[in-house]
């Protein structure tokens, strides 16, 4: 089997993760959906360049991670958060508990660094170890446990003491 072919048939069972990796670094569901889209065109584009021994999970989510410090790049600036278009649907109705405590959360990581904001991405939503984690940043694991720390630190002190 081809390289392009291989890469091909892996992309569909990473769809799922792939578009919780890109939420958990856009924050938005839309900057997510045009995240995911830019990293398959470019897995896609780069399939010659995986290397069937790898992973192509670590592969993907580096051209992810790789496609967002791009994109931030562009923007010049860090990213303001928007309430999403989505959660004014729900404006009148205050019984909707579980979408304004993902609504926080949202703002929460958003207000992180882009660095912790991966780390969070890849271990707690994820669930990469420490090791793979680190490997995909190219960085020592204590590296990953430390901005993993005062991200959580952060969080909790956005969220309160109960998150």
């Amino acid at each position: 089997m081809h390289s392009s072919d291989a890469v091909r048939e892996g992309l569909i069972p990473l769809l799922p993760r792939l578009r919780r990796l890109a939420r958990a670094l856009a924050g938005q569901a839309a900057d997510a959906d045009d995240l995911v889209q830019v990293v398959l065109e470019r897995a896609l584009a780069r399939a010659a360049q995986w290397r069937p021994d790898a992973p192509l999970d670590k592969w993907v989510f580096a051209i992810a991670r790789n496609a967002w410090r791009d994109e931030m790049r562009t923007r010049g600036r860090a990213q303001h958060l928007f309430a999403p278009e989505e959660s004014g649907a729900a404006v009148a109705d205050g019984s909707d508990a579980r979408h304004a405590q993902q609504l926080e959360l949202a703002q929460a990581l958003a207000m992180l660094p882009p660095d912790h904001r991966e780390v969070v991405a890849l271990v707690l939503v994820e669930g990469l170890s420490y090791d793979a984690a680190a490997a995909l940043l190219e960085v020592p694991v204590g590296t990953v446990t430390s901005r993993l720390a005062r991200a959580r630190a952060a969080l909790q002190a956005h969220l309160g003491n109960d998150a």
